[in-house]
């Protein structure tokens, strides 16, 4: 697929799967054999939708007013990178119980796609600042006076 293509692709699934909710957007645009990095930390995987579908579901439990927003696109050959910002409330009890604070929190897509699927996908989000904007994490003092 033309890079504009591939650009397309994940905005859409940005669009559907994290601001929509849509499970079947995964299906469709996550391959099968599709391997995802980084989701639940730097080395952790998930394989093909069946895998990611349950990520998606316990995000949106957690924030189920998740708004992504793409601050940047762009792509090369097969690959895609996004740059994004999220905004949600943690009104749900994935990741303790709901705190009703707003969180902020950004991440960085990488994603390889192949024949109009996402084959190959590489995250590193903010998992930590939402922990503790949560309040799940509170920072060590000595930390807390240098930030």
């Amino acid at each position: 697929m033309p890079v504009k293509e591939n650009v397309e692709l994940m905005r859409r699934w940005f669009q559907e799967v994290w601001n929509e909710g849509k499970i079947e957007t995964v299906r469709e645009l996550f391959a099968p054999d599709g391997r995802a990095v980084g989701h639940y930390g730097e080395r952790s995987e998930v394989h093909g939708p069946d895998q990611f579908v349950p990520f998606v579901q316990q995000i949106r439990a957690a924030f189920p007013d998740v708004k992504v927003t793409i601050d940047d696109a762009f792509g090369a050959r097969d690959k895609v990178v996004i740059r994004w910002s999220a905004s949600m409330t943690h009104s749900g009890d994935a990741f303790g119980p709901a705190s009703g604070k707003p969180i902020r929190l950004t991440g960085i897509t990488i994603a390889r796609i192949a024949k109009g699927q996402i084959v190959e996908g590489w995250d590193n989000w903010d998992r930590l600042g939402m922990l503790e904007q949560i309040g799940a994490y509170k920072r060590p003092e000595i930390l807390a006076k240098t930030a």
